[in-house]
């Protein structure tokens, strides 16, 4: 497999006429994980939700190319198919599909017809997965989602994530609600894709979750817009001092933007 490469460039983005993202710039290649923080409304789900073609959503201008192919002029699920996955901050429930159905619907919907994932190899996969992130077994016959705890729902989008092996995954606020013990499962699953063929993009609001997932790049999101970019150490100082310093430091007056779809 070769090394993935996401580039996201001006990108503007607009819901219901109400410019959300106003040229936001990122690039996430193989190997690396960026992390995306803000205060409330500044685009941060936005971004997550566009990158993945969600309908509500209208790019208005710029460019996203995931190894050179352009993104913006693929369906749903020809982005997924491509190798991008996205972990959902409010994942649906689906009833009458239960967990093991879909992930191996899933994971045939990206190889060619004919070299189908045997059943044996998709069960021995499924339990290795599932006892990394500490999963019981019944989990994989429940229907999709139905009845998940909170944290069984953040679990359950690691598990997708660690069974389809994207190229890029976005993962949206994938720590909210977790106790510490479910969010040092969740970080390990993360960390166990770590390769130089898959990019990591994490929206987050809490520097706790990069305690167990270091990050090679932080990024600030205000305005709909990245305004400010660093190391591991900008987290720290985020979680110790806000975002007063940064809005000082930049002259910005935050005003909030997204609105949630």
């Amino acid at each position: 497999m070769k090394a993935s490469h996401l580039k996201i460039e001006d990108l503007h983005v607009a819901i219901d006429g109400k410019e959300i993202l106003k040229g936001v710039n990122l690039e996430i290649k193989g190997g690396e994980i960026h992390a995306v923080m803000g205060p409330n409304g500044t685009g941060k789900s936005t971004l997550a939700s566009a990158l993945m073609g969600h309908p509500t959503y209208e790019v208005t201008s710029g460019s996203v190319t995931l190894d050179g192919e352009d993104v913006l002029e693929m369906e749903v699920n020809e982005r997924a198919q491509a190798g991008m996955f996205l972990a959902m901050q409010y994942p649906s429930e689906i009833s009458g599909v239960t967990n093991s159905d879909f992930l191996r619907s899933a994971i045939n919907s990206r190889r060619e017809e004919g070299d189908e994932i045997s059943l044996m190899k998709f069960i021995r996969q499924l339990d290795a997965q599932m006892g990394l992130l500490e999963m019981p077994g019944e989990m994989a016959h429940r229907y999709l989602n139905e009845g998940f705890s909170g944290g069984e729902k953040k679990r359950n989008e690691i598990l997708q994530m660690t069974m389809l092996k994207p190229s890029i995954a976005i993962l949206d606020e994938i720590d909210s609600g977790l106790d510490i013990d479910a969010l040092k499962v969740v970080a390990k699953g993360v960390n166990e894709m770590r390769s130089p063929e898959f990019g990591c993009l994490i929206i987050t609001h809490y520097q706790r979750l990069l305690n167990y997932i270091e990050p090679d790049f932080i990024h600030i999101m205000m305005g709909g817009k990245i305004v400010m970019s660093g190391g591991k150490e900008l987290a720290h100082r985020l979680e110790a001092e806000g975002y007063d310093w940064v809005k000082k430091e930049l002259g910005i007056e935050e005003v909030e933007i997204e609105t949630k779809a």
